[in-house]
């Protein structure tokens, strides 16, 4: 199975890698248009500030690349954000992938969200074998409403949808290479999709 890491210059890619090498998998970093088409799963991480990040995808030519692949595809952090219509911050418009703008958290909560919650709700084989409440790793300050596509649900100030799926692409507020066993295993259930 060939795995592929999109690495664009916005992502904490070295802790996937280690997280798949862990479940016995090989995955391989690449921006190379064919080497990405031609994977039989994608993820597509993201870590740091929207605007520059979707600026890296266009230099590249990946943001049109990306909402047209065929395989399964998983968006981590920003990643999954950068898969929505829009975001609020830095004004940037997305892929448009899941039809939802990423909005910033109320200044009543602290922001960013960091540490471990509970994510529930679960719609997804994603989450085969994985209990509703389990905690996961999250950082962020801007979140997903939620909505039709959110196959999870997180609650920080109101409940939002902590993870999306639609057709082929999945996403993840949260970050499974940092949750413990129980998000390796949600990455394990993607690699076997």
């Amino acid at each position: 199975m060939k795995i592929v890491i999109i690495n664009y210059g916005a992502g904490n890619i070295q802790s996937i890698m280690f997280a798949i090498e862990r479940l016995g998998f090989k995955a391989v970093l690449s921006n190379n248009p064919k080497e990405i088409q031609q994977a039989d799963k994608v993820i597509f991480p993201g870590v740091g500030e929207a605007s520059s990040a979707m600026k890296k995808l266009i230099e590249s030519g990946l943001d049109s690349l990306i909402p047209n692949l065929k395989q399964p595809v998983l968006g981590i952090c920003l990643g999954m954000q950068l898969m929505c219509n829009s975001s609020e911050e830095g004004n940037t418009k997305g892929l448009g992938i899941f039809d939802v703008d990423v909005i910033k958290f109320s200044n009543k909560v602290k922001v960013p969200q960091m540490g471990w919650n509970q994510i529930y709700n679960l719609k997804s084989d994603l989450f085969k074998g994985i209990p509703a409440h389990e905690f996961m790793y999250l950082v962020h300050s801007f979140y997903v409403p939620d909505c039709a596509e959110s196959i999870a649900t997180t609650d920080y100030e109101m409940e939002y949808a902590s993870a999306l799926r639609k057709d082929n692409f999945y996403g993840t507020q949260f970050h499974p290479e940092k949750s413990g066993a129980v998000g390796e295993k949600i990455l394990e259930n993607f690699l076997k999709m």
